[in-house]
């Protein structure tokens, strides 16, 4: 058992089974939130969320993750990504099954920015969550949207489960919005803390857990009450800064057939760089930083977001700026303050003057690169 003590408890984690090459202490930090309801946070060191990690170590655990996944499941199959940390991890784990599976399945991620370009599938709730709301969208493609309904295998991936009821929401939307010919259901996972509780979501038929780490925990509150104010980041409203980007890395269902940006490149070959994406806008950052390190230099990815946590732990440091679509809601980059990069590049899906002045204070050899069509 591993013990950690945080100003309002303790969390202690219980590790029953684990992929051979990702142990605990190599899958996860500790950390605690800005949260009333939950007051601990599992950090991933491999998730290029929270800490800036190697392209090629989160690709890794891409294909260990899509490797476990059984390759005879039901077709039309639909792959889905969890917002805003899992997007890019699904992602991942659907270019991989992409090469077995082709387009008998197709990508999608939720989302918490509502596009009125794009026809709204569903609505569900993250509830231990800092925002809940969360939306599925479609595509006007009619092909994509009834293969998306027609599904008979649903693939759906996340950072970590802790109960299962986000997923349970998630299930329970989708067959409200038509998907009615459902057979199997796949949650993917690096880490999976519901082990008992997950087997039977109460959703019509049994649910499987592919992850890298199986284990429980439980919290011990601890006697001193501590109020825990929130930052209020749950805005879903229209963005007033237009996303000018395209939306074919997950938020429009498809083939992820997207590609990084060209006009991104290195200025030397031995260049230490941090590639930074924004809240959701994870994956067509993450192929930046991807191709960046496969032309040789020594890049880290990691993402904004607008989950607050307490410096301490996992957490190193923190940047908080305003959001960059005009929510005027806090947002964060973790870990970043205190290491040095020859450039920190912001790949950005909104205008380049949309980000917050302050964040070159906070952060040097800070550029912005947004959307070149």
């Amino acid at each position: 058992m591993k013990q950690v003590e945080l100003s309002r408890g303790k969390i202690c984690v219980t590790v029953n089974e684990h992929h051979p090459d990702w142990p605990l202490d190599q899958l996860l930090g500790f950390a605690e939130r800005i949260n009333p309801k939950r007051a601990f946070l599992f950090v991933s060191k491999v998730l290029g969320k929270h800490i800036p990690v190697a392209p090629s170590l989160m690709n890794r655990s891409y294909a260990d993750l899509a490797a476990l996944v059984p390759k005879d499941v039901p077709f039309p199959a639909a792959v889905i990504g969890m917002a805003e940390t899992a997007v890019g991890l699904g992602a991942g784990v659907y270019r991989e099954l992409k090469k077995d599976f082709g387009q008998n399945a197709i990508f999608s991620t939720t989302t918490r920015h509502p596009v009125s370009s794009l026809p709204a599938l569903g609505l569900f709730l993250e509830e231990h969550s800092h925002a809940q709301d969360q939306f599925i969208l479609s595509s006007h493609d009619p092909e994509k949207h009834q293969q998306l309904l027609n599904a008979k295998t649903l693939i759906l991936v996340d950072d970590e489960i802790s109960t299962g009821k986000t997923f349970k929401n998630l299930i329970h939307s989708l067959k409200n919005a038509g998907l009615a010919h459902v057979e199997r259901i796949i949650l993917v996972t690096l880490v999976n803390w519901a082990e008992q509780r997950i087997s039977d979501l109460d959703v019509g038929m049994p649910v499987e857990v592919i992850s890298l780490l199986h284990g429980n925990w439980h919290w011990e509150a601890s006697q001193n009450k501590i109020e825990v104010s929130m930052p209020d980041v749950s805005s879903t409203s229209q963005e007033a800064q237009k996303i000018i980007a395209p939306h074919d890395w997950g938020r429009e269902p498809g083939y992820l057939d997207c590609s990084a940006w060209a006009h991104v490149q290195l200025k030397r070959p031995d260049e230490k760089i941090l590639v930074l994406g924004s809240g959701e806008f994870s994956w067509i950052p993450f192929l930046i930083a991807e191709q960046l390190e496969q032309q040789g230099g020594d890049v880290y990815y990691s993402s904004t977001t607008r989950s607050p946590i307490m410096q301490g732990h996992a957490i190193e440091s923190i940047c908080a700026f305003t959001d960059n679509y005009g929510l005027n809601i806090n947002n964060y980059a973790y870990n970043v303050k205190h290491q040095q990069f020859d450039r920190v590049l912001l790949i950005v899906e909104t205008a380049k003057d949309s980000v917050d002045p302050s964040l070159f204070e906070q952060i040097q050899n800070l550029e912005v690169i947004s959307y070149e069509p």
